[in-house]
């Protein structure tokens, strides 16, 4: 179990990571690309932490 938990772990974080540089390469204003960062570092976290059986 502890094997299949880590590599959920890591695939959620490069995908987080993918996203990130992603809406970095938007053409839209620092602004939105700020908001965007925020909502996609939370909703990563969120999902890390369902994985570690915190929720």
């Amino acid at each position: 179990m502890g094997t299949s938990v880590l590599i959920s772990i890591l695939i959620t974080f490069l995908v987080i990571v993918l996203v990130l540089y992603l809406i970095g390469m938007l053409p839209v204003d620092a602004r939105a690309k700020q908001i965007a960062r925020i909502v996609v570092i939370i909703i990563g976290i969120i999902s890390m932490l369902k994985y570690l059986a915190v929720f």
